[in-house]
């Protein structure tokens, strides 16, 4: 079996571990590290346990791009920080200051790290995923929009949710999402990104068609094809398989259903740039930083997991 590419939602998984360990997890000088050591750990789990023979740890040049704010101006604006003038996200005073330390550990080991100015991480992964045409591809995070990116060819695609944590990690492809949202199986990534459009995301500033909720959504889907089929049907006046109430509420959700795709799909083209190549080194490059880094932050036993974890690739 073919050693996989493995792209990392990095935000999403170091949000994750900010709120999975507790913060009295602190450096020397009393800095929480949680988020730091969770990441770290992360990394060593998934190079030893998804057998990752490249990876990339995907980053966010910009959580809220301009492209998508223009179409939907509801796209996470509950998430910007109250005092903001510069529309930055609101993050927790205690994984801020974690961030610089992450991205630090990254650089003297040598995992590479990618993003695209003007992008999120989800683009990074989608244009990554998309333009993949050597490994097989595992996408690493705790979000379901990524859901999207699944596929069997030319090069598979799968997705390795940890939402619920490690121990309930599931790992899906087309098949899997098919069955567990009752998408078709044929276009499984894309259907489900459909099925988003229509049902909405709250937490994304994603207010969805009123009455249509996940199942109907992906009833709609999966009968008519896609969402452009679906929205055909809305104006046909031959269509029978609307009902009344769907009909009108896809006629009041017009202006939405019309800038909403451009927010939940992921950009393939985003134009992604790497700090290094993306093969796993067989130890960190600078393992003196990495001594460095371990003893002032007070990283404990995560950094040298992470060394051995490179070392018995």
């Amino acid at each position: 079996m073919a050693q996989p590419l493995v792209l990392l939602d990095s935000a999403s998984l170091y949000f994750r571990a900010f709120y999975a360990l507790p913060d009295s997890m602190t450096a020397p000088d009393g800095t929480p590290i949680n988020a730091v050591r969770g990441f770290v750990d992360t990394i060593a789990r998934v190079i030893t346990e998804r057998h990752a023979s490249r990876l990339v740890a995907c980053m966010d040049a910009d959580w809220r791009p301009e492209f998508r704010t223009t179409a939907l101006p509801s796209y996470k604006a509950h998430r910007v920080a109250a005092e903001a003038t510069d529309g930055s996200e609101e993050v927790p005073d205690t994984l801020t200051p974690q961030i610089p330390i992450i991205m630090d550990v990254l650089e003297a080991v040598g995992i590479c790290t990618a993003e695209a100015a003007g992008y999120e991480a989800d683009d990074v992964i989608g244009a990554l995923a998309h333009h993949e045409k050597t490994d097989p591809v595992e996408v690493v995070t705790g979000d379901r929009d990524l859901f999207q990116v699944v596929r069997d060819s030319p090069t598979e695609v799968r997705v390795l949710y940890v939402g619920r944590g490690w121990a309930k990690a599931e790992l899906l492809g087309p098949e899997e999402l098919a069955a567990k949202y009752a998408l078709p199986v044929e276009n499984a990534g894309a259907a489900y990104a459909a099925m988003a459009v229509l049902r909405g995301d709250p937490s994304d500033g994603l207010p969805g068609v009123a009455g249509i909720g996940e199942k109907t959504a992906a009833k709609l889907i999966t009968e008519f094809g896609s969402l452009e089929a679906v929205l055909a049907a809305v104006t046909d006046p031959r269509d029978r398989k609307l009902t009344t109430r769907a009909r009108n509420s896809l006629i009041a959700a017009e202006s939405y259903l019309a800038a909403a795709p451009t927010v939940v799909n992921v950009a393939v083209d985003a134009p992604v740039v790497m700090d290094r190549p993306d093969p796993v080194p067989a130890g960190p490059v600078d393992p003196d930083r990495v001594a460095e880094l371990g003893k002032r932050w007070g990283l404990g036993s995560s950094l040298p997991r992470l060394v051995s974890a490179l070392e018995r690739r």
